[in-house]
Order: C-alpha cells, then structure tokens, then sequence
C-alpha cells in the first residue's frame, strides 16, 4: 500500500515512499529528465476557450468580452484570460516533459504580451535541474505566440509521482 507524506517546498520529507523503496523507473518509465532536454506543445486559442474559462473561473472581465471597450485598451483588443495563456504548460509536462503522473509544486510566470483570439500559441519547457533524492525538477516555461511574441515566461517546479496501481 503506498504511504503518502504531506510536502511543504522547504521540508525534507519524502513525498512518496513505497515500501522501503521508489525506483527512478516506477516514476519516469523512460529514464529521469536530463538537464537541457526541451519538450512543447502548439494550439490555436480561439473565443471558446474564453468563455470555457469564464464557465470555470468567473472571469468575465470586459477585456474579454466587449470589444468596444477592450480596443480602447493598450491591447488594442479582445485578449484571452492568463489562465487559458498558462494552461497549456499544463499540458506540456503532464503529457511531455517530465511527463505523466507531473503536477507544478511551485510556479513564477511573468505575462510579457496579450495573448488574441485567434492565435496559435507554443508551450515549452526546458529543465533546469533534476533532484537526485526526489522526482523533481525544475523547468523553465515559456509560452510564444504565433508571430514570435513572448507572451509568458518563467520558471515551475515540479512533482512527478507513479502512475502505477497500488497494491
């Protein structure tokens, strides 16, 4: 039966114990993350994915929704919510890099430019750092816009944990 302990950032806990053991395996199947090792994802954001979030959220800021007043802004326009920007990083480590089973400990995200309905967005990560005592690692995020705009960068933490099924 997997015994599971309470994580703070700055305790020395194992987060996950299994018996008297945690195989780097059971964790990452296909070997541990390497420093330097990229992975990213690309999708196009559109108006559903606003109001997805809004569903989500509560998010109904006007710069989201009324056009009129979102062009007198200094985004010149309709933008989509910092959490759908995010989200796809999300996606990037849960499916990529370091993979299944990886959840964010710890993110800092600085949105640089407005993400538009209608734009095609690339999430990547780069790791940073791999722990040697724990299934964790460090990643740098960046998500770019279709025309070249940085729109979010930063730095996440992560967790991966098995997947397999407890006996």
């Amino acid at each position: 039966m997997a015994r599971f302990a309470v994580f703070t950032p700055d305790d020395n806990q194992t987060l996950l114990q299994r018996g008297d053991m945690t195989e780097a395996n059971d964790i990452w199947p296909a070997g541990a993350p390497k420093v330097g090792q990229v992975a990213e994802m690309t999708r196009a954001v559109s108006q559903r994915d606003i109001e997805l979030f809004t569903d989500i959220s509560g998010d109904r800021n006007p710069v989201h929704y009324d056009e009129e007043i979102a062009a007198a802004t200094a985004f010149g326009g309709l933008i989509v919510q910092g959490g759908v920007t995010s989200a796809i990083l999300n996606a990037v480590v849960a499916e990529k890099l370091p993979g299944p089973g990886t959840v964010f400990l710890n993110v800092n995200w600085n949105f640089r430019a407005p993400v538009y309905p209608g734009n095609s967005i690339t999430g990547a990560v780069e790791v940073l750092e791999v722990r040697d005592d724990k299934p964790m690692c460090k990643l740098r995020t960046t998500v770019t816009r279709d025309d070249g705009t940085l729109a979010l960068e930063g730095e996440a933490l992560c967790y991966t944990m098995p997947l397999g099924a407890s006996s």
